[in-house]
């Protein structure tokens, strides 16, 4: 087997050097961080994710060691963040750890960037830092290989997806899918062109990004007709060519509502990409409607929102729409607030979550956030919140409006209750 040294132990980094690991190589996971570090060694894995804890502890326990400094070894995976800034994608990770491979690499060795980037950086922005250790590219091989694991079944995903590679050359190709091809179940689909592997990437997030700005604005629309949009998709998705998804307060986690910007990084062209960005990040705003719409004021009004979570069932609250909503709702009431009036917010915003545990959120458990509130906002679609009882949470609220942003609830039964159930 071979010496792996992957740099950036995040989500995407952590999880992939265990899988190496578990694949029988000798694999060293280097990070900045020496916090994460210490609490790694420690056998203290910081991940909320089913399984995925133990899988890293066994590799930890194998052939899994981290380290603060960076190691030889015949391949190195760049796998750091790339944040948005403004709309442009933040490669200073990036940057940084390529320079960090070019202190250590060696003639032969592989380089693979693996974490989401604008088209060309591969070539144009890594490769040129690598040849700072004096080796041409070519004399070292490159390649980009992205990861397409969804929180929630990461070590599943890891190896059964079908995997791009795109190496510079097919020497890079060959190496690269000798790594890869040692965990992967699914197929490598192999290119000598690292470029159409990055696009690939950003364009399956927008695919999904704009399929789903299409049914949040067919949710809005449907809302003028009085007719139901879910049942509304459900019918046209019987169409053979017709795969529409599903309406919700907006777009979270670190891929889909980041990605599709980065299209824009060395091109002028986007026009739909950038609208449906603007629908989805809007969609906090048309929630805050509808509740203002059920409660008549926000001024004065108790909100409980459902779900911190960016999907369901999982701990992610990265770019959270349930996060979203709570501060639009806030900004909303703040400004309907007479001036010279009270600072802080007119809206009390009560967030609760059963899965996410970080308290920067002020989570409250979920009776606390039900008590005496005005209104409910079902922003994830948890399990726990599809088998809440509504007579149970009628009994506990103040006012009546319960608002469905995803779906989960039986209307009629929550009405039976005496509830109004808006949905979207």
């Amino acid at each position: 087997m071979n010496s792996v040294c992957v740099h950036g132990l995040g989500y995407i980094g952590l999880p992939t050097a265990a899988m190496l690991a578990d694949a029988g190589h000798d694999v060293t996971g280097y990070d900045v961080n020496a916090e994460l570090l210490d609490r790694l060694a420690a056998g203290d894995v910081p991940v909320d994710e089913p399984g995925l804890d133990t899988f890293i502890e066994e590799a930890l326990d194998g052939s899994l060691s981290v380290s603060a400094e960076a190691v030889a070894a015949d391949y190195h995976l760049i796998c750091v963040p790339t944040p948005l800034d403004g709309a442009r994608a933040d490669l200073s990770y990036v940057e940084a750890a390529a320079e960090t491979v070019a202190g250590v690499l060696r003639a032969d060795d592989t380089v693979v960037l693996e974490s989401t980037v604008p088209p060309g950086t591969t070539t144009e922005v890594v490769g040129p830092i690598l040849e700072n250790s004096g080796l041409d590219v070519g004399e070292f091989s490159l390649a980009y290989s992205p990861e397409t694991m969804l929180p929630g079944n990461v070590v599943a995903e890891l190896r059964g997806n079908d995997r791009a590679v795109g190496g510079v050359d097919e020497r890079a190709v060959e190496r690269t899918t000798e790594l890869y091809g040692s965990f992967v179940e699914g197929e490598l689909r192999t290119t000598t062109n690292p470029t159409l592997c990055e696009f690939v990437k950003l364009i399956q997030n927008t695919y999904r990004d704009v399929n789903i700005a299409l049914a949040n604005e067919i949710a809005m629309v449907a809302a003028d007709y009085g007719l139901d949009s879910r049942e509304a998709i459900a019918l046209a998705n019987h169409h053979p060519r017709v795969d529409l998804h599903q309406p919700g307060p907006g777009v979270g986690g670190h891929c889909i509502p980041i990605d599709p910007l980065f299209l824009g990084q060395h091109s002028e062209r986007l026009d739909l990409i950038e609208r449906a960005r603007a629908i989805n990040d809007g969609m906090a705003d048309y929630v805050t409607d509808l509740v203002a719409a059920g409660v008549g004021s926000l001024a004065g009004s108790t909100v409980a929102v459902l779900g911190v979570a960016y999907k369901g069932n999982v701990a992610d609250a990265r770019e959270s729409p349930g996060l979203r909503l709570a501060e639009v709702l806030q900004t909303r009431a703040r400004a309907a607030t007479a001036p010279g009036g009270d600072d802080e917010p007119s809206v009390d915003v009560r967030l609760t979550d059963p899965h996410v545990t970080d308290q920067r959120f002020a989570l409250s458990p979920l009776d606390d956030a039900l008590d005496g509130a005005d209104a409910v906002v079902i922003a994830t679609d948890h399990d726990e919140y599809a088998a809440l009882d509504p007579t149970d949470v009628a009994s506990r609220l103040a006012g009546d409006v319960v608002v469905d942003t995803k779906g989960l609830l039986d209307a009629d039964e929550w009405e039976a209750a005496g509830l109004r159930v808006v949905e979207l």
